[in-house]
């Protein structure tokens, strides 16, 4: 009798061991970073900060450097989320990691969310008016199916 042994990937077993979170500099995500931080420290898992930069289509910029300034909200997250885990350093260390992917702001988030194995991903509600018609990136997740969304407001 041969005894199949599980080596794959399984979610949600023992409680997340990898917490993504979306961060775009908006207050709410940076509201989602702090909450997915609590869920983190609670469960003992790492927190994944993910932030996507958007590709924009060449000739679309009309001659602005993109990739610079998307590079440097990128650097000012960085430096912003550092600056918060210093602060809370001396009431819980949560174990985080920051990631830049490229894409959209789904697509990114699920390349990460794969990549990264995430247990469960945390974003910020969607702050655009045209999302409550048209669906946000949080609805998105939430139909793939995939992981636990928590959308914090």
């Amino acid at each position: 009798m041969t005894e199949h042994v599980n080596t794959g990937f399984e979610r949600g077993t023992d409680g997340p061991k990898v917490i993504l979170a979306g961060v775009d500099g908006s207050e709410s995500s940076l509201r989602a970073a702090a909450y997915a931080a609590g869920l983190a420290r609670r469960q003992n898992a790492l927190l994944a900060l993910v932030y996507v930069q958007p590709v924009v289509a060449a000739g679309a910029a009309l001659g602005a450097p993109v990739a610079d300034t998307t590079g440097e909200i990128a650097e000012g997250l960085v430096a912003e989320i550092r600056a918060s885990a210093e602060r809370l350093k001396g009431i819980y260390a949560v174990r985080w990691e920051f990631h830049t992917f490229r894409g959209d702001p789904y697509a990114g988030l699920v390349s990460a969310a794969q990549e990264l194995m995430a247990d469960a991903v945390v974003v910020g509600a969607s702050e655009q008016a045209g999302h409550r018609i048209v669906g946000s990136v949080a609805v998105r997740l939430v139909k793939a199916g995939r992981w636990p969304v928590t959308v914090v407001p």
